[in-house]
């Protein structure tokens, strides 16, 4: 049983080698960037889960200490202890937004150099062999798809972090009410 299933993990590992090998180089720079991708929202979603409750139980207690809550200077301590709330809550908000959008355009580079290798065989054969026009071909559609899938898988997670982010630092800044003048 055991036996079988290494036979099986060793056929699955050869036709993953085999997928890379048909989409070229451009499709391992596109899985790179799909596992710094989900690294992001994976950190993001255990930052939800764990960090961010001490954050906010910190700020508010520091809130909750100041005896001085209607001045000027108060006002402006509790913006700071919003935005710090904030910037913790969208750290690499940015960044998996950037993966997000760079996802199709690396399949697109994908596809031109795909295209360029056909042209290639094109020109050295004369012909439209479609045989020696199919590694080309398998260049051009292959990192295409991979980009369009890595930027699907996570277009729905940035919108749920973004939105959770925003969410949280105006909870945070209706938690730290302030003094009446």
């Amino acid at each position: 049983r055991a036996r079988k299933r290494m036979t099986q993990l060793g056929e699955a590992w050869i036709s993953i080698q085999d997928f890379f090998a048909a989409g070229g180089e451009v499709l391992i720079w596109i899985a790179v960037l799909t596992f710094f991708l989900w690294t992001l929202i994976i950190e993001r979603f255990f930052y939800t889960r764990n960090g961010h409750r001490s954050e906010v139980d910190r700020v508010c207690a520091t809130w909750a200490q100041r005896s001085d809550k209607s001045s000027w200077y108060a006002h402006q301590i509790r913006r700071s202890l919003i935005s710090q709330v904030s910037a913790r809550c969208h750290q690499f908000v940015g960044s998996i937004q950037t993966l997000v959008a760079l996802c199709p355009l690396m399949g697109l580079l994908g596809t031109v150099t795909g295209m360029m290798e056909v042209f290639e065989i094109m020109a050295l054969t004369g012909s439209g062999n479609a045989r020696a026009m199919a590694s080309g071909v398998s260049k051009a559609t292959i990192p295409t798809m991979g980009g369009m899938v890595a930027a699907l898988s996570g277009l729905y997670f940035r919108v749920w972090i973004k939105r959770w982010a925003d969410d949280e630092t105006e909870r945070v800044g209706d938690l730290l009410v302030q003094g009446e003048a």
